[in-house]
This record gives C-alpha cells, sequence and structure tokens, in this order.
C-alpha cells in the first residue's frame, strides 16, 4: 500500500520540483522581463528629483499624496518622469544621491536637484556639472564598475531653471538667441562626459513649453498657453536635436536621444482641454491643482499659526498640473505614454 502511495505521488513531486526550479529562475534572472539596463544615474532639476532637495517644499503637505501617501520629496503629487524611466526599464526607481548611504545603491543615483540648472542658478544647489562630479567621485570609490556602467541608463532632464533666472536678471530677449548657444554647448559638454564615465544610453529631455505653465498662463487667466514665451524652447530644441544628432554621428552609433517634452505637454493639454471644452466639470489643462492664497501661488504653505494658506483640486487624478510649474502623476503618466516609442528606439 506505502509502494502503491509512493508510486501515485511521484509524478506529483516531480511536477512540483519542476515548477520550484523554473519559478526559482525566473525569480532571479526576470525571465524575458529582464532589462538589459539594470542601473539609471539621473541629472537636472525638480522634474525628475526624487527627494535630494531636502528643505524644499516637495517635503511639505499635500506633496505626496497620490504616491507614496506622505511628502517624499518630489516635487508632485506622486510619481515624476524619473520614476515611470525607471519601470519603463524594469528596475526599481533609483536612490537620490542625498540618501546613498543608507539606502541600496543597486538601481543607480538620482542626482537630480530642484532648482538647479545647466549653470549656477542656486546658490548652494548643485548644477548639472556638479552632479557628474558626483558620479565621477562615486565611481572613483569603486562603488560602480566599468560593466556596472556600460548596463547603464542616463536621464538628463535640465535648462528650465536656467531660462528662468536669465529672464529674472531682467536682460533684454534680444541676448536669448547667444545664451541658448551657450547653454546648449555646455549641456553638449556634459553629455559627452556621462558618456566617457562609461554609461552608452543617455536621454535628455527637450525643453517643455514654458509659455503653458500656470505661474505664466495665469496672465491669459488659464485659458491659454503664452505662445510668444514658447518660441523660447522652440529654438532651444530645434538647436539641441541638431546638437544631439551630430554628436551620434561622430560617435558612429546612437548614445544620445531626445524625449520631446515639448509636444509631449502640448498634445496632452490639448487632448485634456478638448475634454474639458465638452464637460466643464472636468479640470482645466492649464490651471494647477494645487494653488497658493498669496501672489506666489506657493503650494503647501502654511502661516505661522499652522493655518492652510493653499487650495486642492478635488481630483488630483483627473489635472495635468500639480502646481506652478510641476505635472501631476496623471500628467507625467500621459507624457510618458507619448514618450515610449523614443524610449524604444533609444534602447534598440
Amino acid at each position: 500500500m506505502a509502494k502503491q502511495l509512493i508510486n501515485a505521488l511521484l509524478p506529483l513531486v516531480l511536477v512540483l520540483f519542476i515548477l520550484t526550479e523554473v519559478a526559482e529562475g525566473t525569480k532571479k534572472s526576470y525571465g524575458v522581463y529582464k532589462s538589459k539596463y539594470e542601473k539609471l544615474f539621473v541629472f537636472g532639476d525638480s522634474y525628475v528629483d526624487t527627494g535630494n532637495f531636502i528643505h524644499s517644499s516637495s517635503y511639505k503637505i499635500p506633496y505626496g499624496i497620490t504616491f507614496p501617501g506622505k511628502p517624499a520629496g518630489r516635487f508632485c503629487d506622486g510619481r515624476v518622469l524619473t520614476d515611470y524611466i525607471a519601470s519603463f526599464l524594469k528596475i526599481e526607481t533609483p536612490t537620490p544621491y542625498t540618501f546613498r548611504k543608507s539606502s541600496n545603491q543597486q538601481y543607480g543615483i538620482n542626482f537630480a536637484y530642484g532648482g538647479t540648472g545647466v549653470f549656477q542658478t542656486l546658490v548652494d544647489g548643485p548644477n548639472m556639472t556638479v552632479q557628474i562630479d558626483s558620479l565621477e567621485k562615486l565611481i572613483q570609490q569603486n562603488v560602480y564598475t566599468k560593466q556596472d556602467l556600460n548596463s547603464s541608463f542616463a536621464l538628463v532632464s535640465v535648462s528650465g531653471n536656467d531660462y528662468t533666472a536669465f529672464l529674472v536678471n531682467n536682460r533684454t530677449l534680444t541676448e536669448i538667441k547667444s545664451f541658448t548657444e551657450s547653454l546648449i554647448n555646455q549641456i553638449s559638454i556634459n553629455i559627452q562626459r556621462i558618456h566617457k564615465l562609461g554609461i552608452n544610453k543617455i536621454a535628455i529631455g527637450l525643453l517643455g513649453p514654458i509659455g503653458c505653465l500656470p505661474s505664466i498662463n495665469r496672465v491669459t487667466f488659464h485659458l491659454a498657453c503664452v505662445d510668444i514665451l514658447n518660441k523660447i524652447p522652440e529654438n532651444h530644441n530645434k538647436i539641441l536635436l541638431q546638437n544631439v544628432s551630430q554628436l551620434n554621428q561622430r560617435v558612429g552609433k546612437t548614445v544620445f536621444g531626445t524625449l520631446d517634452l515639448y509636444n509631449a505637454f502640448l498634445s496632452t493639454i490639448e487632448t485634456m482641454k478638448k475634454k474639458h471644452e465638452e464637460d466643464p466639470s472636468l479640470m482645466n489643462p492649464l490651471e494647477q491643482c494645487c494653488k497658493g492664497e498669496d501672489l506666489a501661488q506657493t503650494c503647501g504653505k502654511v502661516d505661522d499659526s499652522g493655518e492652510v494658506k493653499y487650495s486642492l483640486c478635488d481630483k488630483p487624478e483627473l489635472s495635468f498640473f500639480w502646481d506652478n510649474v510641476h505635472p501631476t502623476q496623471n500628467g507625467w503618466h500621459a507624457v510618458y505614454t507619448l514618450l515610449q516609442s523614443s524610449l524604444h528606439q533609444l534602447i534598440s
């Protein structure tokens, strides 16, 4: 009887053993879902910062209410572009550089810092050159090997704050052409340096339509983008695209790719705007979800007694802009969806 029971159970045991081995093998190798890019290194500003600027409003309520449910250092109610690029590569979001000593560095490092630029736009914030310096130091310390870098992907999203600083400094628009040329020249130097450190795939975000930002379009009562200011990113992007093409020709392969944030923003805004016109109860995509009561319209601001000095829209998940300049998680997801074809093209 015992022998018959063993003979009956043996095939089942063998099947369970095989299934266990397959499951373990899948767990270790991720099977067909494994990406060849195992690490992500991020350089830039608040559009891709996931927690480095610890003294910013991004660490105050209501930031992070959608994800992870509390303020976490993202200039958003939830996920930002970095999170979606990481998910595209099928890895976890890389650790912010500020927390590198207390967090896992397995999936790369995020050096981006809100408010910074290609040049020095903040008194104490690391510009792009300093951010790359930080990666170089980690390489010198053997935190990342040559093999690590060869299987890494870099994301660059920068220059919006450079133009803001340019305009705030009361310079005339007649000087902007030479400023753009110097800006893109420095971006070129920086991305070539990232490549020389060993990273062979680098995605550079084009400049978004700054005339559509709520901080700007409020002069139209959030009814339309300020088209004249969108000429700045249009010209910037045209020169940057030419520059990237020349760099790839020089290298002899596609190392550098661009992510068209400009048209992805415009396309998403236009789609949402049509829906809003058809159904006014839906959120106007040119209006921010989180509004401050003061002229600066500071999201998250409270007075000395703790009284809230901002208001929130009913459904952040239906809005495009979170605050004056940053998209919501919903906005970033829509933009990322439109960028996926460019990402596939870059990594193929």
